[in-house]
């Protein structure tokens, strides 16, 4: 017996196909994905390791993190997608609206405490004009020339775009860039299908318009992730779909990344509460998502982020032995998935990530955000405080879901 036949013994036919097929270097194909996608029991065990195969093929035992901190400057949002518990209207008791000044307060500590990146979103605002993203990048930059800004999902470039004055998309990101923005997150994806999109999040974006800005970036020179939001209302022929647009996009530009699967929290959102959707992410889901996007999107896409706020750090370990290779970062602040109830929290030092790393037998790299190596000495910052975690803001108590 070959060694290929003894690892997939006991598996079922179409999942043995699909994964001899892979082992082969052949590219997978929807029907692959979907068929994957079910995997269950010795299937799903198969699966795994194959992925965690062709994972130490494509980029070796290293487990990557980023040092950054996220930044949620708003929660005012009126687009009014089912799967948010983030959002709030203006008048509403704990909405918020952070000023240049808390902005910067928070990325100028981020870079005190060893932070390389500050990610930056939040809500749709509908009183801010299109300047205002250029605003933020112009700030951070005069005070923190060194610091990576990864800010401005593709719905918050659509808003600044039609905000603008009659800029053009590529103009626009042009600008942006030229201002000291350094790549954009692949958000706002959700499931790349409008079937989906026009029953979870109606007034957003639709898919042809998300892969027209996200391509814009790449055409740019703004380098970005890909996500996709998975365990609500979607089928495993969404995902597939979703995924063979992400590959055929990234074979045209090359501008992705990494790729980061992202469950769907569900405590605090209408879609569950109102329109019946799953209760969020399995751990199976979880790892059939890792596993099959590591094959599926080879050798296009080769960094497979697992998410630890939506899966927990120990699940997430798992995931780093499924196909994963990068645990992801610090954030030091998560407003949005601890807004619909994550029970994982906001914040991880760099310590532990390292720890946990270690503990499945992987050596840890600091990396930065388009992956490349980061050289330096915490000594300074971890002796100034020794914990990187940053004070809680003053307004915390207002804020749903901190």
């Amino acid at each position: 017996m070959s060694l290929i036949d003894a690892l997939l013994a006991g598996t079922s036919r179409p999942v043995r196909v699909a994964l001899e097929k892979s082992l082969e270097g052949r590219e997978l194909d929807r029907d692959d994905a979907v068929v994957l996608l079910g995997a269950e029991g010795r299937d799903l065990q198969v699966l795994c390791a194959v992925a965690d195969g062709a994972r130490f093929e494509d980029v070796g035992d290293e487990i990557s993190y980023v040092v950054c901190r996220n930044i949620n400057f708003t929660n005012i949002c009126y687009v009014g997608c089912s799967f948010c518990g983030f959002a709030r209207h203006k008048h509403d008791e704990d909405a918020y609206d952070r000023g240049l000044d808390d902005i910067l307060e928070r990325a100028s500590e981020a870079w005190e405490l060893g932070a390389s990146e500050v990610c930056i979103q939040g809500g749709i605002h509908p009183n801010k004009d299109g300047m205002w993203y250029r605003e933020i990048v112009r700030a951070i930059k005069s005070v923190l020339p060194e610091i990576h800004i990864h800010a401005f999902s593709p719905e918050e470039i659509d808003f600044g775009v039609r905000k603008s004055g009659g800029m053009s998309l590529h103009d626009y990101l042009r600008m942006l860039k030229d201002e000291g923005l350094g790549s954009i997150p692949g958000t706002a994806a959700e499931i790349l299908d409008d079937e989906i999109r026009k029953i979870v999040s109606p007034k957003k974006l639709m898919t042809e318009r998300w892969v027209e800005i996200v391509s814009a970036a790449h055409e740019v020179g703004l380098r970005s992730s890909s996500t996709l939001m998975y365990g609500h209302i979607e089928s495993p022929r969404h995902i597939a779909g979703h995924l063979e647009l992400l590959r055929d996009l990234q074979k045209r530009t090359g501008g992705f990344t990494e790729f980061v699967p992202l469950g769907f929290i569900h405590h605090k959102t209408r879609l569950y509460r109102e329109q019946s959707s799953r209760a969020g992410a399995t751990a199976p889901e979880d790892l059939r998502l890792l596993a099959v996007s590591r094959l599926f999107l080879r050798p296009h896409i080769r960094n497979i982020q697992i998410s630890w706020v939506k899966m927990g750090l120990k699940l997430g370990q798992i995931g780093l032995m499924s196909g994963a290779n990068d645990f992801g970062g610090t954030l030091m602040e998560e407003s949005i998935s601890n807004a619909a109830g994550s029970e994982h929290g906001d914040h991880v030092e760099v310590e532990t990530i390292e720890r946990l790393i270690r503990e499945i037998g992987r050596t840890p790299y600091e990396r930065t955000t388009t992956y490349g190596r980061r050289r330096r000495a915490r000594a300074e910052a971890a002796e100034a405080r020794p914990s990187a975690r940053p004070a809680p803001p003053a307004d915390m108590a207002l804020l749903s879901g901190y």
